[in-house]
């Protein structure tokens, strides 16, 4: 089922989420909710909060060749656990704040670990839009969104275009 997304400014986007204690259910079913949300976007990535779930779940897929095989990958309690001193800069977009993107460094290269929708304990090393994605997806988890990287007035000005675009939706 497709979720409606957050757009910011909203609170609960900046909130710190809980780690997910134990995997349900349920949980699996708002993992599956969040890929074909994602996907319906379109994005590459979501975090929970962004539809209003504060728990430590992120879902993510950076195939974007059109004869690409898709990698969905779901996230429970996600932990950046090493980055590269090399860094990257992405153009970076989020489906919380639609039509504005800014170029952000972080680190090149992370390793992350993370439990599976089975409950499997797994790691990885990702390298590039990859790291880029996973990186901006925890972020979400810690209340941190992409224009917080930003200066404080373009920030700013991000922030006020978001607010009018509410308004004018709550409106139509």
């Amino acid at each position: 089922m497709k979720r409606p997304i957050l757009i910011h400014p909203d609170p609960r986007l900046k909130k710190v989420c809980a780690p997910v204690p134990d995997l349900s259910d349920d949980l699996r079913v708002l993992a599956d909710d969040m890929l074909e949300t994602m996907y319906a976007a379109p994005g590459i990535g979501l975090a929970a909060p962004q539809i209003g779930i504060l728990q430590r779940l992120i879902v993510l897929d950076c195939v974007k060749e059109e004869d690409g095989e898709p990698r969905p990958l779901v996230m429970f309690n996600p932990e950046i656990i090493s980055s590269s001193d090399e860094t990257n800069v992405y153009e970076e977009g989020c489906l919380s704040i639609p039509d504005q993107y800014a170029e952000v460094t972080r680190p090149k290269v992370v390793e992350v670990e993370w439990m599976d929708r089975d409950g499997n304990a797994r790691a990885e090393t990702f390298d590039g839009l990859w790291a880029t994605c996973v990186q901006h997806e925890i972020d979400h988890l810690n209340g941190k969104l992409f224009i917080d990287y930003l200066k404080p007035l373009k920030r700013q000005m991000i922030t006020r275009k978001m607010q009018k675009l509410k308004r004018e939706r709550a409106r139509a």
